[in-house]
């Protein structure tokens, strides 16, 4: 641990999206993993999407690897990463472009069906064209259940499943309240896991069990709504498919480091890609950290490992040795 010895690391946590108690969680829980192992490291909160103010912050704090710990807009949306790419500081995660990518629900999947990555069937709504005009757009070839979610969100913000016509409408509402477009997914009926992805390789294979209709934002920050099955109890060669899958999900973003990617299995035992979450969770209740413990790495690892990744990245090693505070 040499060389986190010998810099300022910042963690940057709060954000300006819906998830920003959240992430404010998830902050706290990796500065205080920092300070236990007694490393010059400062809370940044980033509380406005202006980028000049966001650099002025940054700078201030005179960092030298910025632990990112935002979830949504402004930290997994490739916004912050290419402030940090300007201000030429090293930073956990995907690059900017990989974190757009994995954001964007519909890119990503075009990206997925792409590189023939099973994902569910979908149909964009985007209520800057057809306002107006849903039923001529999109009543005509749905299925029922469908998903209904905004296209650029996490933490399950906004969606639905509506299982019969009369419902479709309040969804998208729900969903259009929050942004201008709204992508509808087929259902897949069957169980849902999550992968881990660490130094771009797979974690544990975690079940989740959602006592909800779905695993929505209550249910994932909320003690006894979901079972969690770690590591998912499967015939070893479908916990291997879906360990293939997720990491290829990961692959085909462009995301490095970590990720955790959320799948479906649907019938005849496919393993459909929901999203990848490029900056997942690190509360009491997220599912990387859970994934790595499967696999032997404790929280304290997982944090330390993120942070040298960071540093491994465009041999920033090499920048960072001659540093002395």
């Amino acid at each position: 641990m040499e060389i986190l010895n010998n810099i300022r690391i910042g963690v940057l946590g709060g954000g300006v999206s819906f998830e920003r108690e959240i992430s404010l969680v998830s902050a706290e829980e990796a500065y205080k993993i920092f300070r236990k192992k007694n490393l010059n490291v400062t809370f940044i909160d980033i509380s406005t999407r202006e980028e000049n103010k966001v650099k002025e912050i940054i700078r201030a704090n005179d960092i030298d690897l910025a632990f990112i710990a935002l979830h949504g807009e402004f930290g997994e949306d490739g916004k912050i990463q290419r402030i940090l790419d300007d201000l030429g500081i090293a930073y956990t995660g995907s690059s900017s472009l990989a974190s757009y990518l994995a954001m964007d629900k519909i890119v990503s999947k075009e990206i997925f069906i792409y590189g023939d990555i099973p994902t569910p069937a979908f149909k964009v709504y985007d209520a800057t064209l057809h306002k107006n005009n849903l039923k001529a757009c999109l009543l005509k070839n749905v299925k029922y259940p469908v998903v209904v979610k905004p296209f650029f969100s996490g933490s399950s913000f906004g969606i639905s499943i509506v299982r019969q016509e009369q419902d479709l409408q309040k969804a998208l509402d729900g969903a259009l309240s929050l942004q201008s477009k709204v992508l509808l997914e087929d259902y897949i009926k069957g169980r849902e896991f999550t992968v881990g992805i660490l130094e771009d390789r797979p974690l544990a294979v975690i079940e989740i069990i959602p006592k909800t209709e779905y695993f929505d934002f209550t249910t994932k920050y909320s003690d006894g709504l979901a079972e969690f099955v770690a590591p998912a109890k499967l015939k070893e060669s479908l916990y291997n498919k879906i360990q293939v899958t997720a990491l290829s999900a990961h692959k085909a973003l462009g995301c490095r480091h970590f990720s955790r990617v959320d799948i479906r299995l649907g019938i005849n035992d496919i393993p459909y890609v929901l999203e990848v979450n490029s900056i997942p969770g690190l509360t009491t209740h997220s599912l990387l950290p859970l994934s790595a413990k499967c696999c032997g790495i404790n929280f304290d690892e997982l944090i330390i490992k993120m942070a040298y990744l960071a540093l491994n990245e465009k041999k920033y090693f090499k920048q960072v040795s001659t540093i002395s505070r």
